[in-house]
């Protein structure tokens, strides 16, 4: 049975579609489930959109889950429509994100560090004229924040753990191999998956987040995996979702999850 669950569109800003071309590009792609999980507004700041191209509006956030309940019973019989969100963390505002996500009747809500020190993780300029040790305390500090978010029990999923590598592919050889470990144990012991991202491609580092390496390390520490194309335009939903079975069972994995209403549901591979 085919999933995707990290689909976005027009509210966040930067994303193209609709939630009903997502949907319908779901069933094009003959996936059986299809999660609906835009950026959520930005909860730690007074404004209706802090930052109108990154995260939609507060006052858009009541109609996005309204929308997508509604489509969820339209299309109920061809496609299974779940209410999902991408949060950020925000070590801050993590109380807060917390009384407002649980407010709302999410199937799942993915957990993803998209800063550390205030930079976006994709700004390849944050890299220049670092020493090896300089870059070294970046990776620890977005793992350290990683297994933070895992440890709030706030997040079924945790998006793309290797995103750093997007605009700036040599970060997958900045030598912080004990960081990622620990991070991987922390995730495991939560009980919380991780996403096999087929974004990575859009980017400099091409491929998905995360690595083979990664994926390696997660099945040796018992971290279960789900899938997300993190559609950022309708025709991307589902991408290389078979390409991406396939190599899971070439590393070891037997299955993969989803989930439906908070609850975990476990899909052969």
């Amino acid at each position: 049975m085919k999933f995707d669950l990290h689909t976005h569109h027009f509210r966040c800003g930067h994303a193209d579609g609709n939630i009903r071309n997502y949907i319908e590009a779901g069933i094009q792609a003959g996936l059986g489930v299809i999660g609906i999980s835009d950026h959520t507004p930005y909860f730690g700041d007074p404004s209706d959109q802090a930052f109108p191209h990154i995260a939609m509006a507060k006052s858009e956030f009541a109609a996005y889950v309204e929308e997508v309940l509604a489509l969820k019973k339209e299309y109920e019989g061809a496609i299974d429509v779940l209410l999902g969100i991408e949060s950020d963390y925000f070590p801050e505002h993590v109380e807060a994100y917390r009384k407002i996500l649980d407010a709302y009747p999410f199937d799942y809500v993915i957990g993803s560090v998209h800063s550390t020190g205030g930079i976006s993780i994709f700004n390849k300029g944050r890299w220049k004229g670092l020493a090896t040790e300089e870059k070294v305390a970046v990776k620890t500090e977005y793992y350290r924040l990683i297994s933070e978010s895992a440890r709030t029990g706030m997040f079924q999923i945790l998006g793309h753990i290797d995103a750093m590598k997007g605009n700036y592919p040599d970060f997958s050889n900045i030598p912080a191999p004990g960081p990622l470990e620990d991070c991987l144990k922390v995730i495991a012991d939560c009980g919380v998956a991780i996403e096999i991202n087929t974004s990575g491609k859009t980017k400099l580092s091409g491929g998905w987040y995360p690595s083979d390496d990664i994926l390696e390390r997660a099945l040796y520490h018992g971290v279960q995996v789900t899938f997300g194309s993190d559609a950022h335009k309708p025709s991307r939903v589902g991408d290389e979702h078979e390409a991406v079975a396939a190599r899971l069972k070439e590393i070891g994995f037997t299955s993969w999850v989803y989930y439906k209403q908070r609850q975990k549901i476990e899909v052969p591979l």
